[in-house]
């Protein structure tokens, strides 16, 4: 089955835990904090995989985290850090965001690319020592990974398209210019999916062709299979146009001709913009030469190569290698496609800071809080002056003051509460 585009979920590894620790030997008295540092969450990476050719591992998983990092230690040992996640995906895979649809990165190279980066790891106690506080009994916890929803979309890296409408013979061409073997039959949609082949020209050189199936009339509107795939041409630097001149199914080759380039133009002017080469098929079937000259006719007069074929017997193909070769030789390389947005980084405190009133009690909430409450001890009275420390640092008593709180109100964090003293 051909998946060529899918929504998953990605999260890297979160942080690990600071360590709330203490020396311990005999013989050595007050032998100080010695909690470690939590071990860093792992990334997720997405790599280029040219063993594959369709996202269809991804359309039964959606879900990918990465591994998280170890708390901290005793003896000032850091824990593990979490495992970056690989992905691996098929060459030409877009990666974009679900709500915008704005582009993160195009995985047309070997470079690897970080798509959420795993959360730092939370400070041990010991890294709060000072002079003045020599015992604290805090420590930070590690921040949340990044996560986002994404979407896979595979364009094909194709040198040259093929497009055409069913059954003019796209499949025999690339089967009988490269050593692809796609399946060939005489009915209507016998390529579900693109196909790709290498074209050799010379010792050392070649150019990779792709057969896009399904184009119809109504194909940029969802008609047939050509909709699906239209995508894949995007990245063509050339297109060979393949017309049925035989006549053998009623239609008329110039019809044909102009009836698909108006669907390139309805799927994309930057498509119909791509240089073409018209070439007339099945020859072998001694077509109607007014038909051909028609054909040649018209696409001159679009300032398109006109090259006459048949894939069955091979007539006209050095032909048309040459007409092709020359062509590239003159076109930029294949397109890739720039970034147009970066994740939306979490901030390093988490969250904003949200104060709601219930009567004399003013209930503080915020992703960061939530974190910082989780490294203090309640029973100790240098790691509560720190919880206070912290909050006057970041505005909260700031925030409160604005909200009209006096003296004697209640301040709630999480289900901890203490009186206001101004």
């Amino acid at each position: 089955m051909f998946i060529d585009s899918v929504a998953i979920r990605i999260k890297a590894g979160s942080g690990g835990n600071g360590a709330i620790s203490f020396h311990r030997e005999k013989y050595v008295p007050a032998g100080g904090p010695d909690g470690g540092d939590g071990g860093a969450g792992g990334d997720v990476v997405f790599c280029v995989d040219d063993h594959l050719s369709t996202l269809l591992d991804f359309r039964y998983k959606k879900k990918y985290e990465a591994e998280s990092g170890a708390p901290g230690m005793s003896s000032n040992k850091t824990g593990k850090s979490g495992k970056d996640l690989i992905i691996r995906v098929p060459r030409g895979t877009l990666l974009r965001e679900v709500q915008s649809g704005m582009l993160l990165h195009d995985l047309s190279s070997d470079q690897p690319f970080v798509a959420a980066r795993g959360g730092k790891g939370g400070a041990g106690n010991a890294r709060f020592a000072t002079a003045t506080r020599q015992a604290p009994r805090f420590a930070k916890n590690g921040l949340p990974g990044e996560e986002a929803e994404v979407l896979l979309e595979l364009k094909l890296l194709a040198d040259v398209g093929v497009v055409g409408f069913p059954n003019a013979g796209k499949s025999t061409l690339l089967s009988a210019m490269s050593a692809a073997r796609p399946k060939v039959a005489n009915y209507p949609f016998t390529t579900l999916i693109p196909q790709l082949g290498v074209v050799r020209i010379d010792e050392g050189a070649s150019f990779v062709m792709a057969d896009i199936p399904g184009l119809i009339e109504g194909a940029s509107d969802g008609l047939g299979l050509g909709h699906g795939f239209l995508r894949h041409v995007e990245r063509c630097r050339l297109l060979v146009h393949l017309v049925d001149t035989s006549g053998s199914e009623g239609r008329i080759p110039v019809e044909d001709f102009l009836t698909i380039n108006r669907e390139l133009v309805r799927f994309s002017n930057a498509l119909a913009e791509l240089p073409q080469i018209v070439v007339g098929n099945k020859m072998d079937l001694n077509p109607d030469p007014a038909l051909i000259d028609a054909l040649r006719t018209c696409a001159q007069q679009q300032n398109s190569q006109f090259v006459a074929v048949s894939a069955v017997t091979r007539e006209g193909l050095d032909v048309l290698l040459a007409a092709i070769s020359r062509e590239l030789e003159h076109l930029p390389p294949i397109r890739t496609y720039e970034q147009e947005v970066t994740l939306t980084k979490p901030k390093a405190d988490g969250s904003e800071t949200v104060i709601s009133v219930d009567e004399d009690t003013y209930i503080v909430e915020g992703d960061w809080i939530l974190r910082l409450l989780g490294g203090i001890n309640f029973s100790d009275y240098e790691s509560l002056n720190y919880l206070h420390r912290i909050l006057r640092d970041r505005g909260v008593y700031d925030l409160l003051r604005e909200e009209g709180i006096e003296t004697g109100d209640t301040v709630s964090l999480y289900g901890m509460e203490f009186e206001y003293v101004d």
